[in-house]
């Protein structure tokens, strides 16, 4: 049986902040590893000034530059199925909540949701995953398109699984497990100690780990990939996101002045298909036959 592992990310960069190292090691098994991002990340903020003018506010052309960056993260991680939700362009990053680019009508928030989740329903019912992972319902820290990609993945899961009358979408198909994306709070916090350690104390590392809307309590961590044989590769792909993100010696620093150890272990929360008596499942793919 070939494993199928599908990931539902929001941005150019997500899937490999998150899930790179748990990619790379699947492509490595000889898994079908298959990336859908939802939008271009058009609203991105740029670290790199000389390419300060792909800006929306400037040419408004950097979520074609980043489509660029996410092809070449992807080979760094060996993965070869990589597709936009309904194509390239087809919806607009969304910004920050509160902000402009949520009042626009192409932007991913405003998106119809039984059209988006037809998209992936389309994907679904093509590459048939066992394995679906997405972002919980607050989307890791609240963006709206990290929302946006959770609610149109739980939406296509149930609606790949009833037989349709649209021939176009393909035949039923049921993903066995789902898993969202965690970050331990006990991690964040080790995290936060390591930050103040190398002298830094501004930014994540004057945070109190209580108050991260992103660190998820211990005892929801269902399951943890060991990614460390695979963690270069993912290095190499956060520097393929040369627009968003700065690697410097095992921390890398996002365009909100946010810093974290690039973690070769990667965490999650099982939500279908749990492993019976597991503590922490290791291998998302554990208990298909």
């Amino acid at each position: 049986m070939t494993r199928r592992i599908l990931l539902v990310h929001a941005h150019p960069d997500d899937e490999t902040i998150t899930t790179g190292a748990t990619m790379a090691r699947y492509v490595a098994e000889g898994a079908q590893v298959t990336l859908v991002t939802c939008t271009a990340g058009e609203e991105g903020e740029i670290l790199i000034p000389e390419l300060a003018h792909h800006a929306a506010t400037a040419d408004d052309t950097l979520g074609e530059y980043r489509k660029g960056e996410l092809a070449a993260a992807m080979r760094e991680l060996g993965v070869t199925d990589h597709r936009f939700l309904g194509g390239h362009g087809r919806y607009r990053d969304s910004g920050m909540i509160g902000t402009p680019p949520n009042d626009r009508p192409d932007c991913f928030w405003r998106a119809d949701l039984l059209e988006a989740a037809s998209h992936l329903v389309e994907v679904i019912r093509e590459v048939r995953p066992q394995v679906l992972v997405t972002y919980d319902d607050f989307g890791g820290y609240g963006h709206p398109d990290h929302i946006q990609a959770h609610r149109v993945a739980m939406y296509a899961l149930t609606l790949a699984a009833v037989p349709s009358f649209r021939p176009e979408l393909g035949e039923a198909w049921d993903i066995a497990k789902v898993y969202w994306t965690a970050m331990p709070r006990s991690i964040v916090r080790a995290g936060i100690e390591a930050l103040r350690a190398a002298g830094e104390t501004t930014g994540f590392a004057a945070r109190d780990p209580e108050d991260l809307p992103f660190a998820c309590p211990d005892e929801y961590v269902s399951a943890e990939v060991d990614g460390s044989a695979f963690i270069e590769h993912k290095l190499a792909a956060l520097r393929a996101h040369a627009t968003q993100i700065d690697v410097q010696g095992g921390f890398f620093a996002l365009s909100n002045n946010l810093g974290s150890r690039a973690a070769s272990l990667e965490y999650f929360r099982v939500v279908k298909g749990a492993t019976p008596g597991a503590d922490r499942e290791t291998d998302l793919f554990a208990g298909i036959a």
